[in-house]
């Protein structure tokens, strides 16, 4: 019996940024964002949007497209760190908001009897909600599950970090029937606990703040979406987990350079290129090339060989994250979907093809695994229309940009949105205060 994804879907921010807009405000030359970086669209949420509400429409659409019924799902599995609360799941929300719009085909609470958990880990907490699903399905191969993947990357404006912001979240259906691939069930692991990125609860004194109520405590703690990070930093941890997790991977399976067998290379991308330029350090190791100096990693870098590889094994993979940016959790799945739907638009057959998997969450860990290209994988990417879909995006200028960033705009840029949006907070029901409630537009 094999296991692995069913089916996927996804879903973006329905506005976006130039990167070139925001490159020329900040004193950047394009070309280094766009041609160096692989940078051309930010995807931005706008007012309505959040990770609860990307997940939700993911969920929807997985439901929808592959007419999926709730009851076969017994459990939605969340991976994010762009979290609306720190006890109540993300999950619930997007749970609840996908119930309501099925409720007069299925009734009341179609997942009353589901499992639903955010799982977090920085980026690669969606590849453990799937490393979870996986081993469920297999001690239960009649049941199914869906693991969502949703998030927004947003950085302090004006950051080292600010170009490489996006958002959306990915669902996959996880069963005894992998439609899509087939996920072998070996995976290297790498683990150190690091302060490469995080987002700690930072702490202010009372009298720091300005009007601060009489009953606020002498102490406060603030979170915010903005994370602290050591960019040069973060890249070398991603680079030493991913070598490491990739060692252990050929120690569990004997492989030797496992690469030279995968038909693509699907990483975690903060930014487009990131993976062909981490990537050099294994593909140097495995090859008996010297990697010691920054001459010679330049040297690999721009290798006639080296270049074919990207071509050949990675440049598909990077062609949605151009047009969206940094996706966290989400992104190794949508360079999944991109390398899958690029090859499905040149009628490239892949069925029988393997592929590898590079995950990486800062604080760190990484995972290692593969998979197969199933038959009917086809039919599956049929229903996507990646880059179809992202130009129906609004285009959005730098100054609503900042607008939004800075969270100074009441209503939504796009007045005609269609899909599920945050109605309102709870704010003056001392019991309720701080509820989120959504509702969908048809």
């Amino acid at each position: 019996m094999t296991f692995g994804i069913e089916a996927a879907s996804y879903h973006v921010p329905s506005l976006y940024l130039e990167i070139k807009d925001l490159a020329e405000k900040r004193g950047i030359e394009p070309a280094k964002l766009e041609k160096g970086l692989g940078l051309h669209k930010m995807g931005f949420p706008d007012v309505h949007e959040d990770a609860a509400t990307l997940a939700a429409e993911a969920l929807l659409k997985l439901i929808k497209d592959y007419h999926i019924h709730p009851k076969d799902i017994a459990r939605i599995y969340l991976g994010t760190e762009s979290a609306l609360d720190a006890a109540k799941p993300t999950a619930t929300y997007a749970m609840q908001m996908v119930e309501k719009v099925l409720e007069e085909e299925f009734g009341e609470r179609c997942f009353r009897n589901c499992d639903v958990v955010d799982l977090t880990f920085a980026c690669i907490g969606a590849v453990d909600a799937l490393h979870n699903s996986l081993d469920f399905v297999r001690v239960n191969p009649d049941k199914k599950a869906i693991v969502i993947a949703s998030d927004y990357a947003k950085y302090e404006l004006a950051s080292p970090g600010e170009y490489t912001q996006g958002g959306g979240a990915v669902a996959v259906l996880v069963s005894s029937k992998p439609d899509l691939i087939e996920i072998e069930n070996n995976w290297g692991v790498a683990t150190e606990s690091v302060f490469d990125f995080f987002k700690p609860r930072r702490h202010f004194k009372k009298e720091n703040l300005t009007n601060a109520p009489g009953n606020f405590p002498e102490k406060i703690e603030i979170f915010t979406d903005e994370p602290v990070f050591d960019g040069q930093y973060s890249n070398q941890c991603y680079q030493d987990r991913i070598r490491e997790a990739y060692n252990h991977y050929k120690e569990i399976t004997g492989k030797n350079k496992p690469y030279e067998h995968w038909k693509y290379l699907i990483f975690h991308l903060p930014y487009a290129f990131h993976g062909k330029r981490v990537f050099t350090e294994i593909y140097s190791l495995e090859n008996g090339l010297s990697y010691e100096t920054p001459e010679e990693q330049k040297a690999v870098a721009k290798s006639d060989e080296y270049i074919q590889f990207i071509n050949d094994k990675i440049e598909k993979s990077q062609h949605a994250s151009s047009e969206i940016g940094n996706m966290y959790t989400a992104s190794i799945f949508m360079a999944l979907l991109s390398a899958l739907q690029t090859s499905f638009n040149e009628n490239e057959e892949l069925a029988g093809e393997k592929i590898g998997f590079l995950g990486y969450g800062s604080g760190s860990k990484s995972k290692v695994f593969a998979g197969k290209v199933s038959e009917n994988w086809k039919k599956i990417v049929s229903k996507w229309n990646i880059f179809e879909e992202l130009k129906k995006r609004t285009a959005i200028d730098f100054e609503t940009y900042e607008k939004l960033h800075k969270k100074q705009l009441e209503n939504s840029v796009n007045q005609n949105y269609k899909g599920f949006g945050l109605k309102y907070i709870e704010l003056e029901n001392p019991v309720l205060n701080g509820a989120r409630y959504y509702h969908y537009l048809k």
